[in-house]
């Protein structure tokens, strides 16, 4: 590991909870593609399953900010874990449901309950902040790592979640991730030295809602397109899988997706970039629009992976750069809040995706639902450039804070932090 990543885990306890957070976050790209394809198994039905996880990624998208919400008043142990135990029964009705062909509204609503899966990522990269707050590089070089850590999950979560459920019985993939949160939230939990102190609300003295911060709306309102690319391509690429007889082959194609994005990160982890992290961002974001059109063209499997791996590699350049402005435009007592929203707006930006590539696909055959992709991209760079004067703008609610030579930390992400 190159030495500024392996400079950053010589604090106390950041090992720990790094390792826990990997557990904890591997269901998130298990859990939908993992329930795509045990219903896909079970019944043939693309667009009921894409319904199905679309249902559970907008409940995610309503639930998941008030949970954080609570976070940042009452600790991560205390809400954590409540949440976790109902998130992790949901899931498992859900799975008996689906083996036992009760009724489709039985299975939507277990979907919509499992709803109150907490953001792991927020929790983990919330501890970086608290640690690394007042030294910028080593906060960039962490959240840098964050980001490669997702796309391991990436990489290895779709290939457990299709693999098990395609080889072993339908339900598996969910069933593996349900006991993947479980063990990861309650290992991240039992780490007290390193949690974020709480910030109830008679101490924070605003109980408005972080998004209320006009530079996170922008943040959030681009991810939700983000989020339909992401969608859209899990779902096309699992069709076309399956349409050139091959569809376990899927998870490898989207590990090989991943795979791009992972190494950007590492690379980008690195960097320390001077100018205007604004419009850095902007840029990625419009590299992740680009990148999706090759993917319309694919005629086979080798093609494809290739264009996935190219467009993967814009993925994670931008959520770094993300999770810095945010860092700079949300209070601190609302850092796990604010975090979470962008999750929040991929969450639901993965329901539409899905949902109305299921469809596309069901009607046009697999390589149509691309145009999704594309159409996503589209949207989300239109709304980058529409929002890029509101980033430039001071966040509101707080004084940006500052570090011990007098400089602000917006200012510090904007000048010397990619």
């Amino acid at each position: 590991m190159p030495s500024p990543y392996r400079a950053i885990f010589a604090a106390p306890g950041t090992k720990g909870f790094s390792a826990a957070g990997l557990i904890g976050r591997l269901p998130i790209s298990m859990v939908g593609v993992g329930i795509l394809t045990m219903i896909s198994e079970i019944t043939g039905r693309y667009a009921m399953a894409s319904a199905l996880t679309g249902t559970l990624a907008l409940a995610a998208a309503v639930i998941g900010p008030q949970v954080s919400r609570l976070v940042d008043q009452h600790g991560q142990r205390a809400v954590l874990r409540p949440a976790t135990l109902i998130c992790v029964a949901a899931v498992a009705l859900l799975l008996v449901a689906a083996a036992n062909g009760w009724p489709d509204w039985t299975l939507f609503v277990c979907a919509a309950v499992a709803g109150c899966v907490p953001s792991v990522g927020s929790m983990v990269r919330a501890r970086w902040t608290v640690i690394y707050r007042d030294s910028p590089r080593e906060l960039h070089t962490a959240y840098s790592f964050e980001s490669v850590v997702d796309e391991v999950c990436f990489i290895f979560g779709p290939i457990l979640a299709i693999g098990l459920s395609t080889t072993w019985f339908p339900e598996a993939g969910p069933l593996i991730a349900a006991v993947c949160l479980l063990v990861g939230v309650w290992l991240l939990t039992a780490q007290r030295s390193t949690e974020p102190a709480p910030h109830p609300r008679a101490q924070d003295g605003n109980r408005t809602s972080a998004l209320r911060s006009p530079g996170l709306q922008v943040l959030t309102a681009t991810f939700v397109a983000t989020g339909a690319i992401f969608g859209s391509i899990d779902v096309s690429t699992l069709a076309f899988a399956e349409e050139q007889g091959h569809k376990s082959a899927a998870s490898f194609i989207l590990a090989i997706w991943a795979a791009g994005s992972c190494l950007a990160g590492i690379v980008f982890g690195l960097l320390h970039l001077k100018g205007r992290t604004e419009l850095r961002w902007v840029l990625g974001v419009c590299a992740m629009a680009v990148s999706m059109i090759p993917l319309l063209l694919a005629g086979n499997l080798p093609f494809l992976a290739v264009a996935l791996f190219v467009s993967g590699l814009a993925i994670a350049p931008t959520m770094i750069t993300t999770m810095a402005l945010i860092e700079a435009h949300v209070p601190h007592a609302k850092l796990t809040e604010g975090m979470t929203w962008i999750s929040t707006g991929l969450a639901v930006g993965i329901a539409l995706g899905s949902s109305v590539t299921g469809w596309v696909v069901d009607a046009a055959g697999a390589r149509t639902g691309y145009v999704v992709s594309i159409s996503a991209g589209a949207a989300a760079a239109a709304v980058a450039f529409a929002g890029y004067r509101r980033l430039t703008r001071p966040a509101q609610g707080e004084e940006p804070a500052t570090d011990g030579d007098g400089d602000s930390t917006e200012q510090q992400h904007g000048d010397r932090v990619a």
